[in-house]
């Protein structure tokens, strides 16, 4: 007795209607479904290929862990626990950092610059040289110090590697009085000279420039102090060794260290991208409701069509219960079918595009196809909100029936 509801409710399904109409708005319902539930999948997938696109981007600007301290700005890295950290096989790389807000100076055009300080160890494994557009990602030219500026920051001011102009930083003196007749002399200043540009993000293409540690430590005023330590680990670390190493960093650095993982350096920006995703898809739910109001018209008509059955099906002992569920699976079928080609045809096209890129940016981009990332999770989440917004679509238009009759 249970199968006979879904019995009847693919015959119906399949059957030739009366009325050619009929046919006409299911094609279309199934249609319908089907191209929303393609377009979702894609849209999905285009969405996390760019979040993978600007995560990778950031992966390379930032380390895999960052030690700094919760209280003040800079501190003197001799802690057992780098000792330990840098005897681990996980661990590629080790760098110091000192990073600060300044002033910057380039051929009579002025700007606040974040200005990170970094080390020999920086200098020869980041994974920023191969962000670099102009010139070479290098702080040291013999006894010359040089500097690495971002896209941004060279279109405000104007620095170019290819000129001899300086590049002059100023920073406020810990140990001299301010004085309105000179006011430049209560300021520290160190001058470098530009070496290479670089383009990985829009935030740091416009704010930040790379320069000798020791160039850095001489313009604050500072000996060994750091702002930072940053970790990089090797490719083949997995996430529960990363984050047992966290653990214990933690645990021997004590509680006046704060140790960071990629999330926590970017805490609001991979909310941000979360958020606008889930926006993305609410979104597109609702334009898939207003899709499915087609179900809603067919299987109107089609209730009204197979009144006759009806009647046929009372007489024959079937209660209120059965028909119901006969009309309300003949509504879900049609929104599945539509849910099931269109799970095919977005796939395939998310799959097309990852294996050819025949979808090409526009303009003039680092990238020449559009990114695209299938994820399993949508394709279930896309699958089960289609679902459920047919189920519902189906149900309405039986009870309405059954409140006027």
């Amino acid at each position: 007795m249970r199968s006979l509801p879904f019995f009847i409710a693919v015959r119906y399904l399949f059957a030739k209607k009366s009325h050619n109409v009929i046919n006409l708005i299911s094609a279309i319902s199934v249609a319908g479904m089907a191209t929303g539930t393609a377009v979702l999948v894609m849209i999905l997938s285009i969405y996390n290929g760019f979040n993978d696109l600007l995560r990778s981007s950031i992966s390379d600007a930032d380390p895999d862990l960052k030690v700094s301290v919760r209280k003040g700005k800079t501190f003197v890295p001799d802690s057992d626990a780098f000792d330990w950290a840098y005897d681990r096989d996980m661990v590629m790389t080790m760098c110091s950092v000192l990073e600060d807000k300044v002033y910057l100076n380039y051929a009579g055009k002025g700007s606040i610059a974040t200005v990170k300080g970094v080390d020999k160890v920086f200098e020869e494994e980041s994974p920023m040289a191969s962000h670099i557009e102009q010139g070479e990602f290098s702080l040291h030219k013999g006894d010359v110090p040089l500097a690495v500026a971002g896209t941004g920051l060279c279109a405000r001011t104007g620095i170019n590697p290819r000129f001899l102009d300086g590049i002059e930083l100023y920073y406020p003196s810990a140990d001299r009085q301010f004085s309105a007749a000179s006011p430049t002399s209560a300021l520290n200043k160190v001058k470098v000279y530009p070496s290479g540009i670089y383009r990985i993000n829009s935030k740091d293409d416009s704010e930040l420039l790379f320069v000798p540690i020791e160039v850095m430590r001489e313009l604050i005023g500072l000996d060994n102090e750091v702002s930072a330590i940053e970790i990089r680990f090797t490719p083949d670390a997995g996430r529960k060794e990363i984050r047992r190493f966290i653990r214990d960093m933690e645990t021997r650095l004590g509680p006046d260290y704060r140790v960071s993982d990629r999330y926590e350096q970017n805490e609001s920006l991979y909310k941000l991208m979360n958020y606008e995703k889930a926006a993305v898809f609410l979104i597109l739910v609702f334009v898939m409701i207003i899709i499915a109001f087609n179900v809603f018209s067919s299987l109107s008509m089609l209730m009204i069509e197979k009144e006759d059955d009806i009647r046929t099906l009372r007489c024959l002992g079937a209660g209120d219960r059965l028909t119901d569920r006969i009309f309300v699976l003949e509504g879900w079928l049609i929104s599945l079918s539509g849910l099931a080609i269109g799970l095919v045809l977005g796939t395939a096209a998310v799959l097309l595009q990852q294996a050819t890129g025949l979808l090409k940016m526009p303009g003039s981009f680092s990238i020449s196809a559009y990114p695209v990332h299938l994820l399993p999770a949508d394709l279930i989440l896309t699958a089960l909100a289609v679902a459920a917004i047919g189920y519902v679509i189906a149900y309405i238009p039986v009870r309405l029936q059954k409140s006027h009759s």
